[in-house]
């Protein structure tokens, strides 16, 4: 009877967690870097959230619903794009965005999936643990049980992939204290 409880939340396919996937030393490093970056508040649909953002390679516009060549992507982010993209086996090439953000005490990404033209993505998360959740984006699919949180640590890299991405919402919980992620997207291939 107590295996029951024993059993892990079901993972949707498609999403992996790596943790400590950085060294403490290469965060300082990413966070140095990103504390360089000039961010800006996140504007969605004429609503101001409470997080800061720097979009580069490609991005998305919540009003026309369109993607859009933006600033390139800083070279100093090139080795972190390579070894994110050798551990998930894919050419380095095929991550269009990177997207810098900070979340200040008490911010939340609520549900969503990230915008359509957007095909994996892989997140880092800098300077603070959070908690990542995950519920079927097919309301009929929810209920009792359905949603799946996980705790995300610091240096530590998740993947939504194949069903976790187009089946699957997800969303953060408020944040305790000051929080970066550098967010890293391809295309799909029709983009």
């Amino acid at each position: 009877m107590s295996q029951l409880f024993d059993i892990p939340p079901l993972i949707p396919e498609g999403f992996r967690y790596i943790p400590g996937f950085i060294s403490r030393e290469e965060e300082a490093e990413l966070l140095a870097e990103v504390r360089r970056v000039a961010l800006h508040s996140f504007e969605f649909r004429g609503y101001t959230a409470n997080r800061k953002v720097a979009s580069f390679g490609y991005d998305y516009n919540f009003d026309k619903r369109t993607v859009q060549k933006g600033e390139p992507i800083p070279e100093v982010f090139s080795s972190l794009i390579h070894k994110v993209a050798e551990h998930i086996g894919i050419d380095e090439e095929l991550f269009k965005e990177l997207l810098v953000t900070e979340y200040p005490p008490g911010s939340v990404i609520n549900w969503h999936r990230d915008a359509p033209p957007f095909e994996l993505i892989a997140g880092l998360s800098l300077a603070a643990d959070c908690t990542f959740r995950l519920r079927p984006y097919d309301k009929s699919k929810r209920g009792r049980g359905s949603i799946v949180s996980l705790p995300v640590a610091r240096r530590s890299l998740y993947i939504i992939a194949d069903s976790s991405r187009s089946d699957w919402e997800h969303s953060v919980a408020p944040v305790k204290e000051v929080r970066y992620s550098i967010t890293l997207r391809t295309l799909r291939p029709e983009e």
